[in-house]
């Protein structure tokens, strides 16, 4: 693994005491080193999650899909995009390879004639238990060295930056503006 270095971020990019960055923080992202960390986490938390969905036949995100349709029951496709704040484009890539595998099928939505219903099949009720193990596994796999109040602390944590990035989206007053981030003088 590459480690952080004091040139890089002015001393501000480590890891933390005794880690190493996966990625070199370059010294542009120094004023940012929560935002690097959370780059690093996710791409590792995706590469680990694709290697273990690989396993059972489906692809990061997949999982999420089915997950939904196991709970909710079948779903609209414009229904599935906003559950997953996705886009209408990837939901409909995610459904025909679900599709193409088996584990979800279409068909006409009683209520809407230009609509069709995606529903979870058979075969993806099967694998409904492997998708939890995989879930566990990765969970255990993220918060190895946590005891429960350190996970209890961490996922605190990160709801909170969702909610502030959420906040962001959906109230401009919360972002910085340029004046209160660009430096003076």
């Amino acid at each position: 693994m590459a480690q952080s270095t004091p040139e890089a971020g002015s001393g501000r990019g480590f890891a933390g005491a005794g880690q190493e960055a996966t990625v070199p923080v370059p010294a542009a992202a120094g004023s940012g080193p929560i935002s690097h960390a959370i780059f690093r986490l996710a791409r590792l938390h995706r590469m680990f999650a694709g290697q273990l969905l690989r396993r059972i036949g489906l692809h990061p995100g997949q999982e999420l899909v089915m997950m939904h349709l196991w709970e909710l029951g079948p779903q609209r496709q414009a229904d599935l995009v906003r559950l997953m704040d996705s886009d209408a484009a990837t939901m409909t890539r995610t459904v025909r390879r679900l599709e193409q595998a088996g584990f979800v099928r279409r068909r006409p939505c009683a209520t809407d004639k230009r609509a069709s219903l995606i529903e979870p099949t058979a075969a993806s009720h099967a694998l409904r238990r492997e998708v939890e193990q995989v879930w566990a596994q990765l969970e255990d796999l993220v918060a190895a060295d946590l005891d429960t109040a350190g996970r209890a602390d961490a996922l605190h944590t990160l709801e909170r930056l969702e909610h502030n990035l959420v906040r962001a989206t959906t109230d401009p007053s919360a972002s910085p503006t340029d004046a209160q981030t660009r430096p003076t003088g």
